[in-house]
């Protein structure tokens, strides 16, 4: 395929990665496995295993498989705040990963320098401008910008609010894109305002790659945009990192168990620390039944509001060919308008 003017406009991104092409398959729990993101690499995208809070056996087991079914890069996403991560930081600078991906809330500067040190290139999310410049001191090699309309965890902040905060501000280290985003076209702008590549989750959490149970991805491409929904906080005492998410009975109960836990709280019963790895411990653990067991009603239906522009089922190749032929077209048609 022709990607001219992709490449032109994208060899920051393209080499950062040592990848074909600058589009990142975003790290979903249960999802983001090795077929999955060996099938990405192969297509001459980016994967990320998503490590979550599984055990340190089965995630070594995870990385071991990927290799085996792929030779190009790839990385591996790290929950900050799952009960393993440290356990899972030592054993991806043990086993020499080429890319660590710091997710769920942010890492300390030593964490940083621990991966680093191993000799990863390191990615760090950023949901506001006063985060990417810390991410930026702390030693991170590139950011991923991300909007509220991100599935999974996520910020307050809208992309295009971040694009003008950060994108046309910082150019310190590659950055990445995400948050809302599904086809070609989108993607194409995102090039031409100046990110070094596009993350994608929502779009291959349908793939036929994708290990979800058939009924998770039929309730993904039924769903509309507005019907993934952010989760509140009720109360700073007990802080929880909002969760994006299809709108169904496990929203209700995460509801319900902010209020049991405060009042735990309240009665001295409970740690805020305790409280907040029972959080955690809800979402992976319902995320588990939507993804694998496929409860789309008591699940975590964990979707980026992009849910609303996906309605097929396409292997990874058709989905990456897709995205290069309509991010090229796009490219070519802005440029004919300025020449």
């Amino acid at each position: 395929m022709n990607t001219e003017m992709l490449d032109r406009l994208s060899t920051r991104g393209r080499e950062f990665l040592g990848v074909r092409y600058p589009f990142i398959c975003g790290a979903m729990t249960w999802v983001s496995e090795p077929a999955l993101v060996a099938a990405v690499g192969n297509a001459g995208g980016f994967g990320c295993l998503a490590a979550g809070n599984m055990p340190r056996k089965l995630l070594e087991g995870q990385i071991n498989e990927t290799r085996k079914l792929s030779d190009r890069p790839f990385g591996v996403n790290l929950i900050t705040i799952a009960p393993m991560y440290k356990e899972h930081l030592e054993l991806v600078s043990k086993m020499g990963i080429p890319f660590v991906v710091f997710a769920g809330s942010f890492p300390r500067r030593s964490e940083i320098r621990i991966a680093k040190d191993a000799g990863a290139r390191v990615l760090c999310f950023a949901s506001t401008h006063s985060i990417a410049e810390r991410m930026i001191r702390y030693g991170a090699d590139a950011l991923i910008l991300e909007g509220m309309e991100a599935g999974g965890h996520v910020g307050r902040v809208t992309l295009t609010i971040l694009l003008q905060q950060v994108l046309f501000q910082v150019d310190d280290v590659p950055i990445f894109v995400a948050g809302g985003i599904a086809t070609g076209r989108m993607c194409a702008h995102m090039i031409l305002m100046g990110a070094s590549g596009v993350q994608l989750g929502t779009r291959f959490a349908v793939a036929k790659e994708s290990p979800a149970h058939p009924e998770f991805k039929k309730a993904f491409m039924k769903a509309q945009a507005r019907d993934a929904v952010a989760t509140p906080q009720f109360d700073s005492r007990l802080p929880v990192v909002a969760v994006r998410a299809l709108r169904n009975e496990a929203t209700v109960d995460f509801s319900n168990l902010q209020l049991q836990l405060l009042d735990e709280l309240n009665r001295g019963t409970l740690s805020r620390e305790q409280a907040q790895n029972r959080v955690e411990e809800f979402w992976m653990g319902r995320l588990r039944t939507a993804v694998i067991d496929g409860d789309v009603s008591h699940g975590s239906m964990m979707a980026g509001q992009s849910v609303g522009l996906v309605s097929a089922e396409m292997k990874v190749q058709e989905i990456m060919d897709e995205l290069l032929a309509d991010t090229e077209t796009e490219l070519r048609r802005v440029h004919n308008l300025t020449c």
